[in-house]
């Protein structure tokens, strides 16, 4: 069909329809195209960063260790002849744990015993003499020789009686030694020793284990960068830290939930270990139920301080890869940026960024899909914005 023919074909029509017909048959003949309308600009919501307090929290793996962990040992050679105390149960100081078959100690005993009374009976004739010679070397009835001779034998077996004496006690404490009592109290373990061993107080034979567990130690590492990133915030006076014995700890246990009650740093070493580049740290946990056990794997979360201005972030904007973390921006231009951030703990539904942002820029939260860098878009203000972090003394 002809332009000629079309136009007037067009012209039959209603004066409307025939007015855009025309038109459009008027760019066909002349050979251009209809102008094309470019697509809308995707749509992103997006939060803006804002300064606010936020807890400095730093989650690390510890092990539990019993407060005090005593190794009951054998001190005489002899054979058990009994267990005195249940596997596993909590004994009290100076309970006795084991005996062992006392007749050799005794015997000893008993022969301390007679080698001191022989002692002091050599004493006491000693004695007499002395007395005696008193009144006769005044007279110049003996010698001052035969004087002096008799106060040095009884010198002499007054030593005899301290010794015999002393052979006694230590006879009378290694008879003791036969029942081997708890050095303190705690839970004693499963014994190492059964009834008709030969233990050896040389060889130090270990019979059990007592451990205290309440209150209860969690052995941890910290880096000493991360260390001394905390000093520079608290010069800088950007993080504000309490006294070390008042920073809250908290303890996650191996099936993610959290144990209970609060602890406490009770040590922090002042030396930095070389293998590995981390600082010791201690902290004391109560442990009223005995619930928690030493030896346990554990993640330690420590509130130390508060960032005077931190900035936080909405979980869903933050992308983690084992390269590190990443948000998307919306620059001064609605320009889509991708930016590095470093992030630290995750604190409610957000994440708190401790290097790569800065307070007043725009971080996309949703619609990330459907951008990439570099690319127009249209930002509105998200619906919910970041979760509000934790107060300094909120309790999770």
């Amino acid at each position: 069909m002809t332009c000629e023919r079309a136009s007037l074909g067009a012209s039959r029509r209603s004066p409307v329809t025939a007015a855009v017909i025309a038109g459009a048959l008027f760019l066909a003949c002349r050979g251009e195209a209809p102008p094309e309308q470019s697509p809308p600009l995707p749509e992103v919501e997006i939060v803006t960063v804002k300064p606010e307090p936020i807890v400095n929290r730093i989650e690390v793996a510890g092990r539990l260790q019993a407060v005090r962990t005593a190794e009951v040992r054998a001190r005489v050679d002899g054979v058990v002849q009994e267990r005195l105390y249940n596997e596993g149960s909590d004994v009290r100081q100076g309970q006795p744990l084991f005996r062992i078959d006392p007749r050799q100690m005794r015997a000893q005993l008993s022969a301390a015993e007679a080698s001191l009374a022989r002692a002091k009976a050599t004493a006491a004739n000693a004695q007499q003499d002395v007395n005696r010679y008193e009144g006769l070397v005044a007279q110049q009835a003996i010698s001052q020789q035969e004087y002096d001779t008799a106060v040095a034998r009884l010198r002499t077996a007054q030593a005899d009686v301290a010794q015999m004496q002393a052979q006694v006690d230590a006879a009378t404490l290694t008879l003791s030694y036969t029942t081997v009592t708890a050095p303190i109290a705690g839970r004693a373990g499963r014994a190492q020793v059964t009834e008709g061993a030969l233990v050896s107080a040389a060889a130090g034979t270990l019979m059990t284990t007592i451990e205290q567990m309440d209150p209860i130690f969690a052995n941890f590492s910290v880096a000493s960068s991360e260390v001394l990133a905390i000093r520079r915030d608290i010069a800088a006076g950007t993080l504000e830290v309490p006294e070390q014995d008042k920073v809250p700890v908290r303890l996650i246990l191996e099936d993610g939930t959290e144990f209970g009650l609060l602890g406490k740093i009770d040590f922090l070493d002042l030396r930095v270990d070389e293998t590995t580049g981390s600082t010791a740290v201690r902290a004391e946990f109560p442990n009223p139920k005995r619930s928690i056990l030493p030896g346990q794997f554990v993640r330690v979360r420590i509130d130390a301080g508060v960032i005077t201005e931190g900035l936080l972030v909405p979980q869903r904007a933050v992308a983690v890869t084992p390269e590190g973390a990443s948000v998307m921006l919306v620059g001064a231009d609605d320009t889509v940026e991708a930016r590095a951030v470093k992030a630290g703990e995750l604190q409610g539904g957000s994440w708190a960024i401790l290097d790569g942002l800065t307070a007043g820029e725009r971080v996309i939260v949703e619609g990330l899909q459907k951008v990439r860098a570099g690319q127009k878009v249209r930002p509105v203000p998200a619906t919910s914005g970041a979760s509000s972090a934790p107060q300094p003394d909120e309790r999770r």
